[in-house]
């Protein structure tokens, strides 16, 4: 049975708690704590779990009480399991169900299933099919937090992860980079070259049931992974080794509204959180460490610290590429993205600035027109095959996608580099959608762009007002 088979047949218990005004992304955090069970029993993990608190003894319970034995389950599941990334997944736990009748419905579903024609290495791909499509629900805004995966394959594709090697996510949302990179690295080399040599993983996730997800998620794909539960930009950032591979996609939007201070070692401090990710980034990377970062283009040309930032980032690390994307492949975020890729060697700053640009001229994406890997093949193909971009490269003309910036001619524009040079005829892509939820998802993605410039704004009055007062 295809992976893609499976999820639908989960995601279609979804109905069953739509009546009780549960959304989608609580809906996957629940299948957290049911699929680990369930997964558990079908690939030998069960033994890690106390007796009488497994799949099992779930699917048998009658339906009378059930809840009450699930959250019975939950709790002692949460405390007294000897792994600590089990506890950690059901540390804390709520559940969602108020009923023991849906409870059953979704369990009965589950175990209806045949898992049997499912490979053990299938069950890490069936649950981040879960996650995407949580992903797609227009209320949770989630969307502006998957990053296609797609995308996420040719980053670690030009990337090029290495055996033992430590690969870091600072923003890790539920773990899709870290996962990517560890496939690439299995595909690549012998089970006993990966064993001798394991790569090491960390991330960072400031929300308890994304991390939880992540959790879940890392533990099925076998990574050797530490997920920390709290914000990088702070001092929680301390608990991170200096990674050799950076893979992110920082969230978007303002830090508006945070009252736990920025760390000391990030120099320039406002309320952007791309800018301060940015920092973390570049100052934490290791010696000959490289690293591929999705931001929105106001990193690219915001003026003021924007500029600081740009100018300490080109001047600590060498700058190579900028893969300038297509509009609308995050739902609902309304902003336009793009892959920053440099390398930290010491005496190595940036010369030139290569540009791909994978947005002018491109058709709307959504669901009716879904970013592929074949929309990258040529930007890795010129890209070339050094993990640094070392690899030589040449301009092929004014009129085509590839084309580079002196390091002179960026000063020349300020420093920014917000450089679109293609007469872009391809029109807004919101006016060709067509699919009503779609469009939906754009209005909503506009709102909360605007609203977070608001935030930002708001933000920034109110730390003037009061620098001002302590100047009285």
């Amino acid at each position: 049975m295809k992976s893609e088979s499976v999820v639908q047949k989960i995601w279609a218990l979804c109905h069953i708690l739509r009546g009780d005004g549960i959304s989608y992304h609580q809906y996957v955090s629940e299948l957290t704590y049911l699929l680990f069970l369930k997964i558990a029993e079908e690939n030998g993990v069960e033994r890690q779990l106390p007796p009488k608190y497994r799949w099992a003894d779930l699917a048998q319970h009658p339906k009378e009480g059930l809840l009450g034995f699930y959250q019975e389950m939950l709790t002692h599941l949460g405390t007294t399991v000897e792994s600590e990334v089990i506890r950690a997944i059901y540390a804390f736990p709520t559940t969602v169900f108020s009923h023991s009748e849906n409870l059953h419905a979704v369990v009965d579903g589950i175990a209806k299933i045949a898992w049997h024609d499912v490979s053990g290495d299938r069950f890490g791909e069936i649950y981040e099919g879960l996650i995407e499509k949580s992903s797609q629900d227009v209320r949770s805004g989630a969307g502006q937090y998957f990053t296609p995966r797609a995308l996420v394959n040719s980053m670690v594709r030009v990337s090029r992860p290495i055996l033992g090697e430590l690969i870091q996510d600072p923003a890790v949302g539920s773990g899709g980079f870290l996962i990517t990179a560890d496939r690439y690295l299995r595909s690549g080399h012998s089970e006993k070259a990966y064993r001798d040599n394991p790569p090491r993983y960390q991330g960072v996730e400031i929300e308890k049931n994304t991390r939880r997800i992540c959790l879940m998620n890392t533990f099925l794909n076998r990574l050797d992974a530490d997920i920390v539960h709290g914000d990088a930009l702070t001092d929680d950032g301390s608990k991170l080794g200096k990674p050799s591979l950076v893979l992110a996609n920082p969230p978007f939007g303002s830090k508006a509204g945070s009252r736990r201070a920025l760390r000391t070692d990030i120099s320039y401090r406002n309320t952007n959180k791309q800018l301060a990710f940015l920092q973390h980034i570049y100052l934490t990377l290791s010696e000959n460490g490289r690293a591929a970062v999705v931001l929105p283009d106001n990193v690219l040309f915001e003026d003021g610290i924007g500029r600081a930032v740009r100018q300490e980032l080109m001047a600590t690390c060498r700058l190579h590429t900028i893969l300038r994307l297509p509009k609308g492949i995050f739902p609902g975020a309304g902003v336009k993205t793009n892959v920053l890729f440099f390398n930290k060697q010491a005496g190595h700053v940036t010369d030139d600035v290569w540009f791909y640009d994978l947005r002018s001229n491109m058709p709307a994406f959504g669901k009716t027109n879904v970013l592929l890997d074949t929309h990258f093949e040529d930007f890795e193909c010129v890209y070339g095959t050094d993990l640094a971009g070392t690899s030589s490269r040449k301009e092929e003309g004014e009129d085509t996608r590839w084309r580079k910036l002196s390091r002179e001619q960026i000063a020349e524009r300020g420093d920014n580099l917000n450089w679109l040079w293609l007469r872009d005829e391809s029109g807004d892509p919101d006016d060709a959608m067509q699919d009503p939820g779609e469009i939906l998802i754009a209005i909503i993605g506009h709102l909360r762009a605007a609203l977070g410039e608001i935030n930002a704004l708001n933000a920034e009055v109110d730390g003037e007002h009061f620098q001002l007062k302590l100047i009285q």
